[in-house]
């Protein structure tokens, strides 16, 4: 490289540029219409003079990033390792309540290549206190208003939404491309159906369910314990809904990421996953 020359990075791209070059120089050359100018991860001024080995992002307000664009930002923050397991995979929600929209809004976040989603409900005033939703999604079916927000957060990845009441036969077909399945049902008698069919009919899928998380108080209590090799469930196991401890989005939310969480480090690492997490019938 010239002895004038150094090497910054340009939207996750290196670039060679001029010693001593400005931020505002660097947006004429590689994207004039940009309005902010973020430098190391902070706002900064047009005139800032840069060093090598920077990191500049510039971005024009409101635009929707080009694929490559924003790829190359989530490889950047994920890991090219990590980013490539995570857009090869196939995740399927099983409802968009508490659980599910935010389980759907952290894999989407985290760059998973399809997500399949399914719920037969609306969106109701009440959903608010806990679910991701927003005023002018109510009256909205869940899949429809989910796969929206999705798209705001990441237009590149695929999503599948079947407004559907999930039962023991049409699971199978639904799911069946799925390598984790997440349950999100509030009723007991739905969310044994839908772990018990997936471990019964997707023997090769996994099962993330959930079970005691309502209330507030200790966030500690909610863990991961496995069932065999195949079924995580994520919760307390005793905290169910009732008077005065209903479900609230403070401990909604943390059992949802950890669902989320379980699903990340499957994909990853499927034998360390299993035998971090001890077996309930052992």
């Amino acid at each position: 490289m010239p002895a004038d020359q150094m090497t910054v990075k340009v939207n996750e791209e290196n670039s060679s540029v001029e010693k001593g070059v400005t931020v505002s120089a660097l947006r004429d050359r590689f994207k004039p219409d940009a309005d902010v100018l973020v430098v190391n991860g902070f706002p900064a001024a047009p005139d800032t003079a840069l060093k090598p080995e920077d990191e500049v992002v510039l971005i024009r307000r409101g635009e929707t990033p080009k694929a490559d664009e924003l790829e190359a930002l989530m490889v950047a923050r994920h890991t090219p390792g990590v980013h490539a397991r995570m857009k090869s995979a196939v995740v399927g929600v099983a409802g968009l309540g508490g659980l599910g929209s935010a389980v759907a809004i952290s894999l989407a976040r985290m760059g998973i290549g399809t997500l399949i989603l399914a719920d037969f409900d609306i969106v109701e005033p009440s959903n608010l206190n806990r679910q991701n939703y927003f005023i002018e999604h109510i009256g909205m079916p869940k899949t429809e208003a989910m796969t929206q927000i999705l798209f705001q957060i990441n237009p590149y990845i695929r999503v599948e939404p079947h407004t559907v009441v999930l039962t023991r036969e049409n699971i199978p077909d639904i799911f069946k491309s799925a390598t984790v399945v997440v349950e999100c049902f509030d009723g007991a008698e739905a969310k044994a159906m839908i772990i018990e069919t997936v471990a019964d009919t997707l023997p090769e899928a996994f099962a993330v369910g959930a079970s005691g998380l309502a209330g507030y108080g200790d966030s500690n209590g909610i863990q991961t314990r496995r069932l065999g090799k195949k079924i995580f469930i994520v919760g307390d196991l005793v905290m169910a809904a009732q008077p005065g401890r209903g479900l609230m989005a403070p401990r909604v939310g943390i059992a949802a990421n950890h669902q989320a969480n379980v699903v990340v480090s499957l994909l990853m690492d499927t034998e360390a996953v299993v035998e971090q997490i001890p077996d309930m019938l052992a």
